[in-house]
């Protein structure tokens, strides 16, 4: 098989800086997720996801390749996606367990079952679900709130670690939903929200350093509460001069724009 195309058969696998171990995690990559691969070093693939359009190195034992028509079907639609923050799904006659992390993919889900590299999957959980962005306003503050006290992980994108941006990534996605891997690509999306009064829960605030580099994002829960990923995912109040931390009892991130992502 031509090695052009791949997809994770895992539950998270690390997307590195460069190909070794041992290197930066700079991204993971969920279940049913596919890729491009770029090139090869021994076993070591460098890919752009298709999700996000991210580059990185990622082991070739942890990936199944694809051939084009794949490809091409599991891109064409929304997949079903799954909810909870650990689902089980069964491998084969051998009903092998596969633990899902919250947004992993189903690909061909039907009947309970999805299938990936002709093997197939059945899935050990009612709550999955066809993203829909019509309801993006209705539900970001309740999916955003199971990721509270999920601790901080550089490159993490899952309940068990994740970042400030993986965090927003992965909300949306889950509400059908498609932004950028890092805080200052997202900044570069959706439209401006002039004043924080202005506010509404899903826009997502941007904070800068000294320097002026956009280096934290968080969710709006209303005009005045964010929830975002330092140290854990939770809960503080913010005003424009930014976020004041209810651990350190100061501010503790500078507001510097706040974008708009719904239709």
């Amino acid at each position: 098989m031509n090695k052009q195309f791949a997809i994770a058969f895992l539950s998270v696998v690390p997307l590195r800086a460069n190909a070794s171990h041992s290197s930066e995690m700079v991204s993971q990559v969920l279940f049913g997720e596919t890729m491009h691969v770029l090139e090869q070093e021994d076993h070591w693939l460098r890919v752009k996801t298709s999700f996000d359009d991210y580059e990185g190195w990622i082991d070739e034992k942890q990936v199944k390749f694809l051939d084009n028509h794949q490809f091409e079907k599991l891109n064409q639609h929304m997949q079903f996606l799954t909810l909870d923050v650990n689902t089980l799904a069964l491998k084969g006659a051998h009903k092998e367990p596969v633990y899902l992390c919250a947004g992993s993919l189903l690909p061909f889900f039907d009947d309970g079952k999805c299938t990936l590299d002709d093997e197939y999957y059945q899935i050990i959980s009612s709550n999955v679900m066809m993203p829909n962005a019509d309801d993006f306003a209705g539900d970001v503050e309740e999916i955003a709130k199971r990721f509270l006290n999920v601790p901080y992980l550089w490159g993490g994108r899952t309940h068990f670690g994740i970042d400030c941006s993986g965090f927003t990534q992965t909300v949306f996605k889950m509400l059908g939903k498609k932004i950028k891997r890092d805080a200052s690509q997202q900044a570069e999306q959706g439209t401006l929200v002039n004043f924080l009064t202005e506010a509404k829960a899903g826009d997502l605030a941007f904070f800068d350093n000294e320097e002026g580099r956009i280096t934290h994002v968080g969710i709006m829960l209303n005009n005045s509460q964010i929830i975002h990923a330092s140290g854990r995912v939770k809960i503080d109040f913010i005003d424009n001069q930014g976020i004041f931390s209810s651990d350190l009892k100061k501010y503790s991130h500078k507001l510097r724009i706040i974008k708009r992502y719904q239709n």
